[in-house]
């Protein structure tokens, strides 16, 4: 009862409520095995006593799952079947094991693959779709080489903001959830969908957000944000940095006359390279606040939608900032 292979241990349990004269429906009741493995426990014990109990899978040869073998199923998760002639884009676990078959010269069954695509942590997840840059790779290095100096060597008297807009829709994003197996949950839409924008500003280093709303996505809205930036949130800064996308409404003619104004003197555009969004650092608080707000919401109306959005990133920079003023205490 001592042995460290729990299948050990789970067999000799079986033989001992057998010799207490438990009968194997009782055994199946407390969970310890199925009916057929107690009979196959009790035949093993009479054929061969204690040894009969033993773990037969050392006579089985070599193991069939190598080092090797999971290094190569590990590349082609990694790639797409089109790379090995196949049509289909996706994998499955039988597509798998054929292709391994020819590469690795092993056979396994499906079972065994699917344990283990389990033990190796690979499992259907959704992908995340990106567009390819159109600069030349030089430049583009270039130009986030240049964002993450000023980042890095930025003086105490200015501010760096990273700024962006975000699309809040009355029809709720529909997304994963934890559901029992055939209890599909419903999302109710409102059918005729509405929206607003937010066009936001992330302080990393005070770690604080400011955003402003608006019904429509236009630069007068950007415009809005820059305004209250230079003269309400930082009036004392010596220069606002904000690094923003390339989004026509950031550099629109409107955007352009405004940027030559005295109100505009401090403020400084750094356009991050197009298609760019993982340099932006505030597509972070985008993606919460759709995890915790817009996606599968219950709101019937677009003012009830808007007052949990603004609940939410309240609390949010309630949050961020008692950890910055703990932090810098500290």
């Amino acid at each position: 009862m001592r042995a460290k292979d729990p299948g050990m241990r789970c067999r000799c349990k079986v033989v001992f409520a057998l010799v207490r004269g438990k009968a194997p429906t009782r055994i199946v009741e407390g969970g310890l095995c199925a009916k057929s493995q107690v009979y196959r426990v009790a035949g093993r014990s009479l054929a061969g006593g204690l040894a009969g109990l033993a773990d037969r899978r050392e006579d089985n040869g070599r193991p069939k799952i190598t080092p090797a073998y999971q290094a190569e199923l590990l590349r082609l998760v990694d790639q797409s079947p089109q790379e090995f002639g196949y049509r289909r884009p996706t994998w499955t676990q039988e597509l798998l094991i054929l292709v391994l078959a020819e590469r690795a010269e092993v056979v396994i069954g499906a079972a065994t693959m699917s344990r283990l695509l389990g033990r190796m942590g690979v499992g259907l997840r959704r992908p995340k779709p990106v567009v390819k840059c159109p600069w030349k790779a030089a430049r583009r290095r270039r130009r986030l080489q240049q964002i993450e100096r000023l980042v890095m060597h930025l003086p105490a008297d200015e501010v760096v903001l990273y700024v962006d807009e975000v699309d809040i829709h009355l029809n709720p994003k529909v997304g994963p959830d934890w559901m029992r197996r055939g209890r599909q949950k419903r999302v109710l839409t409102p059918g005729c969908n509405a929206k607003r924008y937010l066009a936001g500003a992330w302080d990393p280093k005070a770690r604080r957000l400011v955003y402003v709303e608006g019904t429509r996505k236009t630069s007068l809205l950007f415009l809005e944000l820059l305004h209250k930036l230079a003269t309400k949130t930082y009036p004392d800064a010596k220069r606002v940095h904000v690094i923003l996308d390339n989004y026509g409404i950031h550099d629109s003619l409107q955007v352009r006359l405004a940027m030559k104004s005295e109100a505009a003197a401090r403020l400084e555009l750094h356009f991050l390279p197009p298609y760019c969004p993982d340099h932006n650092r505030i597509e972070r608080i985008w993606k919460d606040l759709h995890d915790n707000v817009t996606r599968n919401h219950r709101c019937a109306s677009m003012d009830e939608l808007m007052a949990e959005v603004r609940r939410y990133l309240a609390a949010r920079n309630r949050r961020r900032r008692h950890t910055y003023a703990r932090t810098k205490s500290a």
